[in-house]
C-alpha cells in the first residue's frame, strides 16, 4: 500500500472510531439526560400516550391526582386534580409546558411507568400487547384533617401554613400552604390557558406557588421556648426551678432591653409558670445560663439544623443562627434574632414532646403500588436523628407545662374534650418589627394522654388582626379545628 492510501485509511479508521465513540456517548452515557430533558418532545409524547399512575390518600383511598383520556391524538391523557388548591403543596403539578413539581416530580418515573421497579410489568405488557400504565403513589394524608386545616386558613384569608403529624410514626396528616393554586389550570392541554395561569401565579405577590410548609423559614417566636425548656430540663432544671419574674431585662453588653408581652411582670417565679405565661425575660436568661453548646445540642435532636431532610423534595434548613454572645442567646432563647424554622419543623417540636422525647422523620409517602394495585414498595417509620431530644420523664414534665400553657391561651375553638397541650408564638420580623404585624404561631398535640396528632399553624403578618395579633388570637383556632378533625370532632 502506498503512503497516500495508508494515510487515507488511517484517517477513515480514526473517523469511524470517533463516530462510534460519539454514538456510544450519546446512546449510553447521555441517554438519561436526553430522555429527561424537558425539550425532548418525543419523551413527552410517549408519557402522554399512556395512563399515568394516581396519587391517592392512605386510608380513604381518595384520588388526589387522577387521569382521564382525551380526544387529542398527540396528548392522549390529561392529569386531573380533585380539590386541586387544597392538595397542591403535596401533589404539585404535571404540565405539558411547565414540567412537574411536588410529588409529580419526585415520583415522576414511577408515575409514568418508566421506573426500573416496574420493568417486569412493562415486559409483560409488551408480550401481551397491553397498554403500559404508570404506578401509583399512596400518601399518608388524612383528607378530613387536610380539609379542616385548609378551610380554616382560607375562610379567614390567612397567608401561611398548617402541618399536622402523627407523633408516633411521623406520618404527615396534613400539609397546607395558603394561598394556593389550582394545578388543573397548569395541566390543561390548551397552551394559552396554561401560559395565562402560570403568569398569573408567578406575578401574584402572595406567591401561591410557594410551599410555605417546607420551603420557607420564619422566626418561631415563643414556640421555640419548648426547645429552651427541653434543654433546661435535660440539664438539671425542673418545673419548680426558680426563674426571674422581671418585666424586662437588659441585653448583656448593650443598652437595649428585652421585655415580656405588654411589659408585664411574670405571674410566677418557676420554670413552669414561665412557660405557662410565656415570660420572655425568664427564657432569655435561661438560654444564656445554658450556653450555646447545650442549646444547639438539644435543638439538633429536635431536627433543627438538618441539611438533608426531605419530604418529596428538600426541606429548607431550619437554624439557630450565630449564638456568639449572651445578648444573642437572650434573643434566640425566645425564638427571635436569627432563629428560623419551617412550619414542618415547628410541628416536630410538639410531635417530639408527644412521642416521649423522640423525633420521628416526617413521612409523606407510605407505599408505591403497581397499576393493578399490587405492592411494590413501602416506607416504614424512622427516627429522625437517632438521639432522643429529651428523656421520656422530662417529656412528660414538658407535656404538663404545655397543658398549663393551653389553659392560659385564648382564641376560638376551645373544647375540653380535645385534651390539648400547646404553645403559642408571636414573632417579630421585618426591618421595623415594632411597626410590622407579627407572625402568629400555634403548636400543639392531642390528646395529651395518648397523642394522635401534633400540629403547627403559622399565620403570616398578623393574619386578620394586624399589629394586635397573637398566636392565641389568630393561630390557635385553626390548630384546634385541625385537631378536632383528626380526633373525629370536626
Amino acid at each position: 500500500m502506498n503512503t497516500p492510501l495508508r494515510k487515507v485509511g488511517v484517517a477513515m479508521l480514526a473517523m469511524v472510531t470517533l463516530l462510534l465513540a460519539n454514538a456510544t456517548y450519546v446512546q449510553v452515557v447521555k441517554a438519561d439526560d436526553y430522555r429527561t430533558d424537558g425539550r425532548n418532545s418525543r419523551v413527552l409524547y410517549d408519557e402522554y400516550s399512556r395512563e399515568r399512575g394516581k396519587i391517592v390518600s392512605e386510608d380513604a383511598g381518595q384520588v388526589l391526582a387522577g387521569i382521564e383520556p382525551t380526544d387529542d391524538a398527540t396528548f392522549q391523557y390529561r392529569r386531573t386534580y380533585a380539590n386541586g388548591p387544597m392538595y397542591a403543596p403535596v401533589t404539585g403539578h404535571y404540565s405539558v409546558n411547565y414540567g412537574a413539581s411536588g410529588l409529580e416530580s419526585a415520583y415522576d418515573e414511577f408515575l409514568n411507568g418508566s421506573d426500573p421497579r416496574l420493568f417486569v410489568r412493562r415486559l409483560s405488557d409488551l408480550i401481551t400487547g397491553s397498554d403500559t400504565r404508570g404506578g401509583n403513589v399512596r400518601v399518608t394524608l388524612d383528607p378530613a384533617v387536610q380539609e379542616a386545616a385548609y378551610q380554616a386558613m382560607t375562610d379567614r384569608g390567612y397567608t401561611g401554613s398548617v402541618v399536622a403529624l402523627d407523633p408516633k410514626t411521623g406520618d404527615i396528616l396534613a400539609m397546607v400552604s395558603t394561598p394556593s393554586y389550582d394545578p388543573n389550570e397548569l395541566a390543561s392541554h390548551n397552551s394559552e390557558k396554561q401560559q395565562e395561569a402560570w403568569q398569573r401565579y408567578r406575578d401574584d405577590p402572595d406567591r401561591p406557588l410557594a410551599n410555605r410548609a417546607i420551603r420557607e423559614t420564619y422566626p418561631p417566636g415563643s414556640t421555640f421556648k419548648l426547645v429552651t425548656t427541653a434543654a433546661a430540663l435535660e440539664n438539671g432544671a425542673g418545673p419548680d426551678t426558680e426563674v426571674t419574674r422581671k418585666s424586662e431585662v437588659e441585653l448583656p453588653g448593650t443598652s437595649a432591653t428585652l421585655e415580656n408581652f405588654n411589659g408585664s411582670t411574670c405571674p410566677g417565679g418557676t420554670l413552669a409558670d414561665a412557660l405557662a405565661h410565656s415570660c420572655n425575660t425568664a427564657f432569655a436568661e435561661l438560654a444564656a445560663e445554658l450556653g450555646e453548646e447545650k442549646l444547639r445540642d438539644t435543638a439538633a435532636d429536635f431536627g433543627i439544623g438538618m441539611s438533608d431532610l426531605r419530604v418529596h423534595r428538600p426541606v429548607a434548613q431550619s437554624q439557630l443562627g450565630d449564638l456568639e454572645s449572651d445578648a444573642a442567646l437572650y434573643q434566640s432563647g425566645i425564638g427571635q434574632r436569627d432563629v428560623r424554622l419551617t412550619p414542618l419543623q415547628d410541628a416536630l417540636l410538639a410531635a417530639t414532646v408527644a412521642n416521649d422525647g423522640v423525633a420521628m422523620k416526617p413521612r409523606l409517602v407510605s407505599e408505591l403500588t403497581a397499576p393493578d394495585l399490587s405492592h411494590v414498595e413501602s416506607f416504614a417509620p424512622e427516627e429522625l436523628t437517632g438521639d432522643a431530644a429529651m428523656s421520656a420523664a422530662n417529656a412528660g414534665v414538658l407535656r404538663d407545662m404545655m397543658i398549663a400553657s393551653e389553659s392560659n391561651t385564648g382564641g376560638g375553638g376551645k373544647d375540653p374534650a380535645l385534651k390539648i397541650a400547646s404553645k403559642t408564638g408571636t414573632a417579630e420580623h421585618g426591618t421595623d418589627p415594632k411597626s410590622t404585624p407579627p407572625h402568629a404561631w400555634y403548636t400543639a398535640f392531642a390528646p395529651y394522654d395518648n397523642p394522635e396528632i401534633a400540629v403547627a399553624v403559622l399565620a403570616e403578618s398578623g393574619g386578620d388582626r394586624g399589629l394586635a395579633a397573637t398566636g392565641g388570637s389568630v393561630a390557635a383556632e385553626v390548630g384546634r379545628a385541625t385537631v378536632a378533625a383528626a380526633l373525629g370532632g370536626g
